[in-house]
């Protein structure tokens, strides 16, 4: 008879759809439930296989939770990688699918290792579920993206955020997900009031933990702070001819900049290096110097003499301060085995695509006083990077391009994870883009003013400087990342020394 009374076919469309449905949680579509659904689905469709089968299920799920929620890396690859239809699709399948063999790995070490342990099928799942995220934002330079605990930015476990990062809504939604499965499956009163309570710690824990003020207000006046977001043609950023109307429309906007203290370009925003630019910059910050204001900007370094060159982000004017990126993604900002890659076909070969990572421990940006910790692009989703940079900060700033991701679904899941940023730090986050979607979000992630889409445009508004500083910013994601270790050895431990001996 088959497993669960399905056949392969239905238990392999079930698996799919489980990893699909992770995706429905996050931004555009916020349906949070889907996230604790697909976990229960997830932990059904686990319960009784085999490891081996288990190695299948976990890839499965993955192809479906990162085939519907990145398959943006299309547009990048296609649209401005210059790559065929067919070839496009192709590499996209390949990136997705090896993403999925994460989960494969998941799974099997789930049914293997964890499953059989006391409390398993209840902490365990989203014990090693956080584990693998951790190292999902690692291994090879990193991919922290859709984690479960995105989808709940807005939700009673948004609480937990301050306290213990993106990592712990995660675990809190993962096992919230085991114990409805678990509910389903043992329905008895005893089962039934266990599974009940945990999730009631959980959820409540959050609402309570939501009324807590980490931070305050450093003082009553506000900054007063601009996002200019200029919409350039991505197709036509990077050509010569297009650099003077780029400079005439920055030119053009900077009288709508005046008397504000923090004024944002977006990453690259000229696309030329620093030192190339400076008969242009030299002026431009002069004029903001003379208003007590500061102009931060992104734009290519590279040092005179120097074979590397950066994707940077300077503090012009009343600010002071040069910042380069250190996480760069694959393909976009460097080219992975380039020897033999370069040349082969266009999406090898885009502009500005060898970049160097940056040194770890940089200085802060300063802005007439006012500490700035600054993040590029892709930099703002990882959650010790994040962390760091804001233990000595009062404000953030996150630039970015997002025009490589078109009119998909990428720009609004980064922009959810830069709200995640600011709520954990309890920092203001100004957020500077291309295209789109700028916004001011607040110490507690609540988007204050956000721009249109596809449209240049001019946030003006205000952002605080708060004091004191939230657990998850102290300490960054290892005290969550080491419980999920100990929970699991914990476990082993009661399985080895109680469990296996009442058997």
């Amino acid at each position: 008879m088959p497993e669960h009374g399905l056949r392969p076919a239905w238990v392999a469309l079930l698996t799919l759809l489980a990893g699909g449905l992770v995706t429905l949680s996050f931004a555009p579509f916020n349906l949070w439930p889907a996230g604790i659904a697909s976990c229960a689905l997830y932990c059904y469709l686990l319960s009784t296989c085999t490891p081996r089968q288990a190695l299948w299920r976990g890839w499965l799920f993955g192809v479906g939770l990162f085939g519907s929620g990145v398959s943006w890396v299309y547009v990048s690859i296609h649209v401005y990688g210059y790559a065929s239809v067919p070839l496009a699709a192709l590499l996209t399948v390949l990136f997705c699918a090896g993403l999925a063999l994460l989960h494969s790995l998941f799974a099997w070490c789930y049914a293997r290792w964890v499953r059989p342990l006391p409390g398993g099928m209840l902490a365990g799942f989203g014990a090693l579920w956080v584990l693998f995220e951790g190292l999902r934002s690692w291994l090879l330079t990193g991919f922290p993206w859709l984690y479960l605990g995105y989808g709940h930015i807005d939700t009673w476990l948004a609480g937990w955020a301050p306290a213990v990062g993106v990592y712990g809504l995660s675990f809190a939604v993962a096992v919230s997900g085991s114990c409805l499965f678990l509910a389903w499956r043992n329905p008895k009163p005893a089962g039934l009031l266990t599974y009940l309570t945990v999730v009631a710690i959980l959820w409540l824990g959050g609402r309570t933990l939501g009324t807590v003020e980490w931070v305050v207000p450093a003082t009553e006046q506000p900054l007063r702070v601009a996002l200019y977001q200029p919409n350039i043609p991505q197709a036509l950023k990077w050509q010569r001819d297009y650099y003077p109307r780029i400079l005439e429309q920055h030119s053009s906007a900077i009288v709508a900049q005046a008397d504000h203290d923090i004024v944002v370009w977006p990453e690259s925003a000229l696309p030329r290096f620093y030192q190339q630019a400076r008969d242009y910059l030299d002026p431009v910050a002069a004029g903001f110097a003379s208003r007590n204001s500061t102009l931060i900007t992104g734009i290519p370094w590279r040092e005179p003499g120097s074979k590397d060159y950066f994707n940077s982000i300077v503090a012009l004017g009343a600010g002071s301060g040069v910042y380069h990126k250190q996480r760069l993604v694959p393909f976009g900002e460097y080219v992975p085995l380039e020897h033999w890659l370069r040349g082969l076909i266009a999406f090898f070969d885009m502009p500005m695509s060898s970049f160097s990572a940056g040194p770890p421990g940089q200085s802060l940006l300063l802005a007439d006083g006012v500490r700035v910790a600054p993040f590029i692009c892709y930099e703002i989703v990882y959650p010790g990077l994040v962390a760091r940079g804001a233990r000595n900060a009062d404000v953030l700033v996150t630039i970015s391009n997002d025009s490589w991701f078109g009119a998909s679904i990428g720009p609004l899941q980064h922009l959810q994870m830069a709200r995640m940023r600011a709520l954990e730090s309890g920092r203001y986050l100004l957020r500077g883009t291309n295209n789109g979607v700028s916004a001011i979000i607040d110490h507690q992630g609540r988007i204050l003013q956000r721009s249109p889409q596809f449209e240049e445009a001019l946030l003006s508004g205000e952002a605080h400087i708060m004091l004191g500083s939230t657990p998850a910013a102290i300490y960054g994601p290892r005290p969550v990342l080491g419980g999920c270790v100990l929970l699991l050895l914990l476990m082993l431990v009661v399985y080895h020394t109680v469990w296996r001996e009442r058997d």
